[in-house]
């Protein structure tokens, strides 16, 4: 692999030294490093996207009422810091449930018990390592999302892609924390995902998007854009649905919601309204959706805590 200086690559890229330095110190040029107090970048690294300019995307359907959600979340709020028992007792449901759906939604055959069992350090007979594996590895991206909350840490493209990588750890170490660099389709989806050429700058557009034009948004409709348009483009060879169902709950933790579970019996609603939001950008089912499951783990907290 050949390496560049940033003054060869702001050549290359027709734009001045100091801006591609910037998007260095950012962490917005793939596979950038320092040595010393110089920037080394691959020849064949992508230019960034301009995440100066404004991106105004349309989404339909995100006009929706939150009372509800939001009185929940002020009763819990009115608990907090939560006691000991409780805090652990949410957690560690939390964490076998999210696990066991999110899981079961991709085809991992474990039961919820057999997932409980895993996460215990058991081997269960009968199944594979990559199941056993993909309860250990989400019940860790569960703790790395906690620790990103903790340390008030953004979401940006390199915490995605360590995500990413938590998902496929000893799975798919090749992909665990790239982007795709061949075509896809998603089986029962009317939506293709773009072209893999695409991918870097379409993600670039989204994260610009998410920091710059959806901060007016309800957190709750965030979230879903978040989750649906990060679908929408499928940057990963494998391991999107459980990768956006992370970030969905990191969005809502954020803001201090309650983090949700989607159900395995619900899969075929939650696609069909990822397909209507991604092939027409009507978000109206997928918001009701998370709106549902989000009432749904409120009232579990608000029984628990009372």
């Amino acid at each position: 692999m050949k390496y560049l200086t940033t003054k060869d690559v702001a050549h290359k890229w027709n734009v001045n030294d100091r801006r591609v330095r910037a998007l260095c110190e950012e962490g917005r040029v793939e596979g950038a490093f320092k040595v010393g107090k110089t920037w080394m970048i691959a020849e064949d690294a992508s230019k960034p996207y301009d995440a100066r300019k404004t991106i105004k995307n349309i989404y339909y359907g995100i006009d929706f009422n939150f009372i509800e959600i939001d009185l929940m979340k002020k009763k819990i709020d009115e608990y907090r810091p939560l006691s000991a028992n409780a805090t652990r007792s949410l957690r560690e449901k939390l964490i076998v449930e999210w696990t066991y759906n999110s899981n079961a939604i991709e085809g991992n055959t474990l039961t919820m018990s057999e997932t409980k069992v895993v996460l215990e350090g058991i081997t269960i007979g009968g199944k594979s390592v990559t199941e056993h594996l993909e309860a250990i590895n989400h019940k860790e991206a569960i703790e790395y999302l906690e620790l990103l909350i903790t340390e008030r840490k953004y979401l940006t493209e390199w915490t995605l892609k360590n995500i990413h990588q938590l998902i496929l750890k000893e799975i798919d170490d090749d992909n665990a924390g790239k982007y795709r660099s061949e075509n896809v389709t998603i089986s029962g989806a009317t939506h293709i995902p773009p072209n893999h050429i695409i991918v870097s700058e379409l993600m670039q557009k989204l994260f610009a998007e998410y920091e710059k034009e959806w901060n007016d948004y309800h957190p709750v409709i965030k979230a879903c854009l978040l989750h649906g348009e990060f679908v929408k483009i499928h940057p990963f060879i494998d391991g999107n649905g459980r990768t956006a169902r992370l970030i969905l709950n990191f969005e809502l933790m954020k803001y201090g919601y309650t983090p949700i579970v989607i159900k395995k019996d619900r899969r075929a609603e939650y696609y069909e309204a990822l397909d209507l939001a991604h092939t027409t950008s009507d978000y109206s089912k997928f918001i009701q959706l998370i709106s549902e499951f989000l009432i749904e783990s409120e009232l579990l907290w608000l029984r628990i805590i009372n």
